[in-house]
């Protein structure tokens, strides 16, 4: 009998697929790392978005981590994508953004979706896979407070650790921490007091809390969720050194893609992407390159915190 077989499924999650390398890992209680997959069909072009999602894996495995990146694919949600189901995502001509709202119409029509941290975070949460490493995460947009993105609440009750470079620059930061503070999220800032604004180190803006090591991110982590408390803790770090922007660059980039955005009637999902292609754009591509290089830190911190867990 194959006890590892292509797919594994539980009786419990019957809409979860998983890989046979996370199916492996789970069996044998060893440490996972969650990874969106939106990024690659989404938030970044081809074919960098392949590479990437390629590049992250390494960086899992290389901390001896499985690396599950979620994604919705005929319909079943996979923890975990082959090299094949990789390339399919990165290159498929349709896909569905996949959000807490989108599983259950993307689910029953077979569609293929690349998931937001929203959508990951409910698959984690369902897998019992307890850290997450992903760019930035999204929060209220700007000049308008009533848009706030799902990630947000699904945040406050996800018991995973999540790593990021903070909430997107395009976002209104400020508010976003203020919306983190209200649903108990804390915000630990891994070797930095100021939280990231995405590309740029800055924002101006503190954290909950700093920490210079991960078994401190691991402890905190324990001691939080010993209190009942279901929320997830989110910890931040700046982009690398040689690739994080000037933030008066990045603010005067992101001013001109607004006003562009609302001069074409742009609105909803579409704003997202739209702006992070135009800030790539007006920055001559540096705002990408220092996307490409979070996201492989992220990644390698994630990583290093999930194998600290496990031990």
């Amino acid at each position: 009998m194959d006890l590892f077989p292509e797919e594994g499924y539980s009786s419990e999650l019957p809409a979860l697929a998983f890989s046979s390398e996370v199916w492996k890992a789970r069996a044998f209680n060893e440490p996972i790392l969650a990874l969106e997959s939106a990024v690659i069909t989404h938030g970044l072009p081809r074919p960098h978005n392949l590479e990437l999602a390629l590049a992250v894996e390494e960086e899992a495995r290389n901390q001896q981590v499985t690396p599950a990146t979620v994604a919705v694919m005929d319909g079943k949600v996979r923890v975990g994508l082959t090299r094949p189901e990789l390339e399919r995502l990165a290159t498929a001509e349709q896909t569905r953004k996949i959000s807490r709202r989108d599983f259950g119409m993307a689910l029953a029509r077979g569609e293929l979706g690349g998931t937001t941290v929203a959508a990951t975070l409910i698959a984690a949460r369902l897998a019992e896979i307890r850290v997450f490493a992903t760019g930035g995460i999204g929060g209220v947009h700007r000049d308008a407070p009533f848009d706030v993105s799902a990630d947000l609440p699904e945040l406050a009750h996800s018991p995973l650790v999540v790593v990021c470079s903070g909430a997107k620059s395009i976002l209104d930061l400020p508010a976003t921490l203020e919306y983190l503070e209200t649903v108990g999220v804390p915000v630990i800032g891994y070797r930095t007091r100021e939280f990231p604004a995405f590309f740029s180190a800055e924002s101006g803006l503190p954290v909950t809390e700093s920490v210079d090591s991960i078994a401190e991110i691991v402890k905190i982590a324990r001691a939080h969720w010993s209190m009942k408390l279901d929320s997830a803790l989110l910890v931040v770090q700046p982009p690398p050194t040689e690739e994080a922007l000037p933030r008066h660059q990045v603010e005067q980039a992101i001013r001109q893609a607004l006003g562009e955005a609302y001069q074409q009637g742009i609105r909803g999902a579409a704003v997202t992407p739209f702006l992070l292609n135009r800030v790539a754009e007006l920055s001559g591509g540096d705002s990408l390159r220092a996307n490409l290089a979070l996201l492989r830190n992220n990644a390698r911190l994630g990583a290093e915190i999930a194998h600290s867990m496990a031990e």
